[in-house]
């Protein structure tokens, strides 16, 4: 049986005609539209975890023909096998010493952007030390964080080299502390239970133990450690050398979140001209769903047009080999970042201009 139009009547022969004389007018292809490329994002639940959550709320992926999917994980170390598998496309968290042997063993991955960085501010990630030690005169000064139990997310991360800067402060060194692991949740009830002196805690934990009246910020991360790099984007390698095209498209779409996310940021706070739309996001993508905790955080800043503060990378690269934590000499910062898909992606853009408020 024949398989045309004129086969199937004269109304399949006005519809067909009529479909030709619409491409040839718009000058578009007559052809089914192209499916979405398919991008696998993993995240470790944080605030810095923005810009994704933005792009794909506001439809830039969509825009730039991307489907994305988003996976949590409670950190960015269990990120690294998958995204050496190709099983994850892009990943968002802190750069570890593990990230780094990860690298030394042969996985492929690069840092390729910002997700969060501390600027004067925006220190979202502070010192805390318990209440009652401050009230009793216990603290004072950095110098008395000797002997202290003090907590930090998880071993060979930025967050260690933060508590190294801030006891530098004090002319201390990183073993004059009692340093344990906690997940920034868990410091709370671990001040409640008064299990810990101190802490190197992120937002929103910051701000829950401060309104719980169990801690006090004594120096934001800005303060401390200014311009470190906390968080940063991954592409993993097959991404990187056989999808580049969807990974630049990515990154184009990523840094319009980045962007929007920085129209909401005023003076320390999301305060900014976007601060509605930003937090309405927020509230929809993450577990927070009081609207005014937002609103009361300090929230991370981010570079709006990608840039990596290389210079921190490798501080904490120096101090994570001080450890003893790095197994390759010959892992580099140099070698681990690639800056290629930002550049294009604000060539395309053009540099990122703040709003008039």
């Amino acid at each position: 049986m024949a398989n045309d139009a004129s086969a199937r009547g004269p109304k399949a022969l006005v519809v067909t005609a009529f479909c030709l004389l619409s491409c040839l007018a718009l000058d578009a292809p007559c052809s089914p539209a192209a499916a979405a490329d398919q991008v696998k994002i993993g995240i470790a639940r944080t605030i810095s975890d923005a810009g994704y959550y933005i792009a794909d709320a506001m439809g830039f992926f969509r825009e730039d023909g991307l489907d994305v999917s988003i996976t949590a994980f409670n950190s960015a170390a269990q990120m690294i096998a998958p995204l050496g598998t190709g099983e994850l496309d892009v990943g968002g968290g802190t750069v570890s010493a593990g990230f780094y042997n990860a690298v030394g063993r042969g996985i492929g991955m690069k840092i390729v952007a910002d997700q969060a960085s501390i600027k004067p501010g925006y220190g979202y990630s502070s010192l805390m030390v318990r209440k009652d030690h401050v009230v009793s005169g216990r603290y004072k000064t950095f110098a008395d964080l000797k002997g202290m139990k003090v907590a930090i997310g998880a071993p060979g991360t930025g967050t260690a080299s933060a508590l190294n800067e801030a006891l530098k402060k004090g002319g201390l060194k990183y073993g004059d502390v009692d340093v344990v692991y906690l997940g920034f949740p868990e410091h709370l009830p671990a001040y409640k239970n008064k299990g810990i002196d101190a802490s190197i805690t992120n937002e929103p934990t910051m701000t829950r133990a401060i309104e719980d009246g169990v801690a006090v910020r004594v120096a934001g991360n800005d303060v401390t450690y200014p311009d470190q790099q906390t968080a940063v984007t991954f592409f993993s390698d097959h991404f990187i050398s056989s999808r580049r095209d969807a990974a630049e498209r990515f990154m184009r779409a990523y840094l319009r979140g980045v962007r929007m996310y920085n129209d909401a940021l005023k003076d320390g706070r999301l305060a900014g001209p976007k601060a509605n739309e930003v937090t309405a996001i927020l509230v929809k993508y993450t577990t927070i769903k009081d609207e005014s905790m937002f609103r009361r955080m300090v929230p991370s800043y981010c570079n709006p047009d990608g840039e990596v503060n290389v210079a921190s990378l490798r501080k904490d690269l120096d101090f994570f080999r001080e450890l003893g934590l790095i197994e390759k000499k010959d892992v580099s910062v140099d070698g681990v970042v690639d800056a290629s898909f930002a550049k294009a992606a604000v060539a395309k853009l053009g540099p990122y201009r703040p709003p008039a408020n």
